[in-house]
């Protein structure tokens, strides 16, 4: 059965950085788009960011936008979050999610705010951000 793994969680001080990565489980993901999405404690899973799968489209929440970096590399069959200047806020866990659009879209993703829109799911990593 087709999912995926995010691994790079831990504790990391306020201010910090920490890289996530997503892996494919049993499929490549060459014609995915990728999604980053968080859940905190108490509150509803949130879009985080999301890249095209010919990795030339991205898109962040406002909140992280200039902090985190969205990236791939095809050839390694893998995807990263790059999360810097951390804040107390962003303490979640953090699930990466991927969905394959069609032919033509290679360019396209899809909203953040719809999580049912992305097919296949990891277990998700839990990032804390505390001194």
């Amino acid at each position: 059965q087709y999912h995926l793994v995010e691994s790079g969680g831990g504790l990391v001080q306020p201010g910090g950085s920490l890289r996530l990565a997503c892996a494919p489980s049993g499929f490549n993901l060459d014609y995915y788009a990728i999604g980053w999405f968080r859940q905190a404690p108490g509150k509803e899973r949130e879009g985080v960011s999301g890249i095209s799968s010919y990795g030339d489209t991205t898109q962040y929440t406002e909140s992280v936008k200039g902090r985190f970096t969205i990236s791939r590399d095809n050839a390694k069959n893998t995807e990263w979050l790059e999360m810097d200047s951390r804040e107390p806020d962003d303490t979640a866990v953090y699930f990466c999610a991927a969905v394959v659009l069609g032919p033509g879209a290679g360019s396209r993703l899809p909203p953040l705010d719809l999580p049912g829109a992305f097919d296949y799911w990891g277990r998700g990593t839990l990032v804390i951000v505390s001194s």
